[in-house]
């Protein structure tokens, strides 16, 4: 029974471990009036998105959508919550498949950036 018990919990170990080996962080950086990343360039996979507040002077925020649908934002890809003045935050975890996508920010605001996944 021991064996047994031990086994399962080393299988959910692995299982565990190995999903979190997956989610990589990709960090972006806003200025006032602007990220300083420009075009992004990814493999499908899941992320979560760190955005810093680099002296803006305000909160900023985070928007990631098809470049389809603009309109269509990925809601996962918020923030949890606003960004401070000289401050980060994450999103919580975001499944990208192959395509084109924009990134912004209202609060700031800035451009529409591109996310391209292959």
């Amino acid at each position: 029974m021991k064996k047994v018990i031990a086994i399962i919990v080393l299988f959910v170990g692995f299982a565990f471990s190995a999903n979190a080996q997956k989610v990589k962080t990709v960090a972006l950086e806003q200025t006032k009036g602007e990220f300083t990343q420009k075009k992004i360039t990814l493999s499908e996979g899941t992320y979560i998105f760190e955005i810093s507040n680099n002296n803006v002077g305000h909160n900023v925020g985070f928007v990631l959508a098809p470049k389809s649908d603009v309109k269509k934002h990925i809601k996962n890809a918020y923030v949890t919550k606003p960004v401070a003045n000289n401050s980060k935050s994450t999103s919580n975890k975001v499944t990208l498949k192959k395509g084109e996508y924009v990134y912004f920010c209202p609060l700031n605001p800035t451009p529409q950036y591109t996310l391209v996944v292959e």
